[in-house]
């Protein structure tokens, strides 16, 4: 957060340098302040009872944060402890008093299960001279509309947010903290955000215990990771990222933590995804997968397969709450100012309306891990495959038919050749997954279904005169989708077709050093900023081009282009190189992780 000169005030201005600490039950975001911008509960799709980052303020006014505030402070770093969700921020003031922030949410194994509560717990601690601080609390409830009441004890206080209690448990002055007033720090002191229940032990010994058992456990899980040779830090930082954005207690994913980032400043393109969209949670889960982590992707097709059990007549939507619940009701909060002022704020999203036909692939695709990978305990069998039948009966019959495609367009339908793309791998996938399983027939008749769909996009979407295939049937305009044409299996590196499609994406969709996902206007006009991830995709395209050193030119002003924790969110200025759009993308994240599998060197080569 940026603090900059208005009219005589002093204003505080967001931008995206934010760090992000979770655990995999309630997620937040940091500024460079140490203020916590952003915190939903009792889980992700929650009310954001910290939500400065759509509602700023001046210094120590308003509400809907949570400041550690260190007078005539001239210093701040910040960084994660190795291999961690555990952030730290450093403040140094102008007498050379220095102040550690350590902020995590506890995540071990506690008598052999997961231990993620509802909680967020800050250790301030005085690392030298006499540092004098500032804490202001100050939760809001029903989306920034007001303030909650609270009651308090001699070590807590209760903040009530409808029919949610938040509790504060402290070893810090309650007065101090109710009257915001500026105290010396001496030594250590914690808060601990989380449900209403009274904690047991030492507060002190509670919060450093999680602490501990916390970092034991992320620096154990990236233990487990098969990372690349290069880039190692950049992978680890995404993985732990891309796992901060799984829903536990489900297995959902959301494609990010916050709603209504605009993509560009002003564009109205704000939006809220903090739900599960099949087709994100697919990327998600290949990833992970490539770095050897089994477990998330376990618990995302658990999700799946109970959604794909509760869909009517193997039609899915395109996206989904984490709990699996279809209606996902949209409206606007007129008490959220928005990010940087720019509104509209949306809770809910009417993607789920949608129908967006790339989204059986997506689901089958994300379960064929189920049948071939012998790590995973529980794996696929002929029941789950004739349950996921029904979808491919549904792919191919919409494979030729409108819809509002990946980009969910909002205004107009047409046949999206990615769209027919995705029914046809659906279609490949299970004639793959019969073969496995002995079902001859089965993959006998789902190879000649994907064959036939293969047939309809050669003829109806490969546009002659731009010797590419196009964004849509009988189509003219470019979609950068149609990169990945290769990393689905629909065409082999070395077929000119898939060379040429890449070279007229080059030509349309290229700015500088990114690709844009499109550049025709759509219901809310030609796109102002690039697609983070579209950059990437074009990154696996030269890759399997054999244009490995351009790929990594491309790679490396990416990465030069990520926040100072290795974060992005979903879109990027091209001009500027500022982030926009909802953070941290779990789209942007995905693509570092296989870009950087793509392009480093072996590890037999390495040495």
């Amino acid at each position: 957060m940026a603090i900059i000169a208005k009219e005589g005030a002093v204003t505080m201005k967001h931008s995206l340098e934010l760090a992000l600490i979770g655990n995999c039950q309630v997620g937040a975001l940091i500024d460079r302040q140490a203020e916590i911008v952003w915190y939903c509960l009792p889980r992700f799709d929650g009310d954001p009872v910290f939500c400065s980052l759509l509602k700023e303020h001046e210094p120590g006014s308003g509400f809907g944060y949570c400041s550690i505030e260190l007078m005539d402070q001239v210093g701040c770093e910040q960084y994660y402890l190795t291999n961690s969700a555990v952030l730290v921020t450093r403040m140094t003031d102008c007498r050379g008093g220095v102040l550690e922030v350590v902020d995590f949410a506890p995540r071990f194994r506690q008598y052999g299960r997961m231990f993620t509560p509802m909680m967020l717990i800050r250790q301030i601690r005085r690392v030298q001279g006499t540092p004098r601080i500032v804490l202001r609390v100050r939760p809001a409830r029903d989306y920034g509309t007001e303030q909650g009441d609270y009651t308090y004890g001699s070590n807590h206080v209760r903040y009530i947010s409808n029919d949610m209690v938040l509790r504060l448990s402290t070893d810090a002055s309650i007065t101090t903290i109710l009257q915001e007033l500026p105290f010396l720090l001496e030594d250590e002191l914690n808060l601990i955000f989380g449900p209403d229940e009274t904690i047991q032990e030492s507060v002190s010994e509670l919060a450093r215990r999680f602490k501990n058992e916390t970092l034991s456990y992320w620096q154990d899980w990236v233990r487990d990771l098969g990372v690349p040779f290069e880039w190692q830090s950049e992978v680890i930082r995404a993985a732990i990222t891309l796992k901060l954005n799984t829903f536990d207690d489900t297995g959902a994913i959301v494609a990010a933590l916050t709603t209504s980032i605009p993509e560009a400043p002003d564009s109205g393109r704000n939006w809220d995804y903090r739900y599960c969209w099949l087709r994100d949670a697919y990327f998600v889960v290949n990833a992970l997968n490539r770095l050897g982590t089994t477990h998330t992707m376990e618990r995302y097709l658990r999700y799946l397969v109970n959604v794909v059990a509760g869909s009517e007549g193997g039609r899915l939507q395109p996206v989904y709450g984490i709990d699996g619940r279809t209606l996902l009701l949209e409206r606007e909060v007129a008490t959220l100012p928005g990010y940087r002022g720019m509104g509209p704020v949306r809770v809910g999203n009417l993607a789920y309306e949608q129908v967006q036909h790339d989204v059986y692939g997506s689901a089958i695709l994300a379960v064929t891990h189920v049948f071939f990978d012998q790590r995973l305990m529980q794996r696929g069998d002929a029941a789950l495959f004739h349950r996921l039948e029904p979808l491919g009966e549904t792919a191919v019959q919409v494979h030729d038919q409108p819809d509002a495609g990946l980009w969910e367009l909002r205004g107009m339908k047409r046949v999206h050749t990615f769209s027919s793309v995705m029914c046809w791998a659906a279609c490949d996938r299970l004639s793959k997954i019969a073969v496995q399983l002995g079902l001859a027939e089965r993959g006998a008749y789902w190879a000649s279904q994907a064959q036939r769909i293969h047939e309809s996009i050669c003829s109806r979407a490969w546009n002659p005169e731009k010797k590419a295939f196009t964004a849509a049937f009988e189509g003219e305009t470019l979609d950068a989708s149609l990169l990945l044409l290769h990393d689905v299996g629909f065409l082999a590196a070395d077929d000119p077709r898939f060379a040429s499609t890449v070279a007229a994406i080059e030509r349309e969709l290229r700015h500088g050093d990114y690709i844009f996902r499109y550049v025709e206007k759509d219901d809310f006009g030609a796109p102002e900023n690039a697609f983070i991830v579209c950059t990437y995709w074009y990154i696996y395209a030269l890759v399997a081009l054999g244009r490995g050193e351009e790929a990594r030119r491309l790679f490396d002003n990416l990465l030069s282009r990520h926040n100072r924790h290795g974060l992005m969110a979903e879109h990027i200025d091209v001009a500027s190189g500022e982030q926009w759009g909802n953070f941290v993308q779990t789209y942007s994240m995905v693509g570092l992780v296989n870009a950087a599998i793509r392009l480093s060197k072996r590890w037999d080569s390495a040495f």
